[in-house]
């Protein structure tokens, strides 16, 4: 059952994160939209708000089910030495996506509101 959670639990953080970097393009796409009609912009201002919120509640889940993850890989499946480098390089990849995530959701956000 574990193993079922854990591979679950990989699953929703991978779609969210994938979830995230679509409400990016569509709210830019809309953005775009909206930049050429005053009535078009009226009429889609709405539905871009929609996509901003949908963004931060994928943020959300993104980083409960990452904190999840942290519990359910902590046993040295590959090694002493391999355990050390993936630690590490797991540390400078969510650095590099915490900003990757933080510069597009105020991105999206100075669209929205800006």
């Amino acid at each position: 059952m574990k193993k079922a959670i854990t591979i679950f639990v990989g699953f929703i953080h991978d779609f969210s994160a994938g979830c995230w970097a679509a409400t990016v393009l569509a709210i830019y796409w809309l953005h775009n939209l909206q930049s050429g009609s005053t009535e078009l912009a009226q009429a889609l201002a709405p539905i871009e708000r929609n996509f901003f919120y949908l963004g931060i509640a994928c943020v959300g889940i993104v980083l409960l089910t990452g904190m999840g993850r942290t519990f359910t890989y902590i046993e040295n499946v590959y090694g002493e030495d391999a355990e050390k480098l993936r630690k590490k390089m797991l540390i400078i990849k969510h650095i590099l996506l915490f900003g990757i995530f933080g510069a597009g959701s105020y991105w999206q956000y100075t669209m929205v509101f800006g």
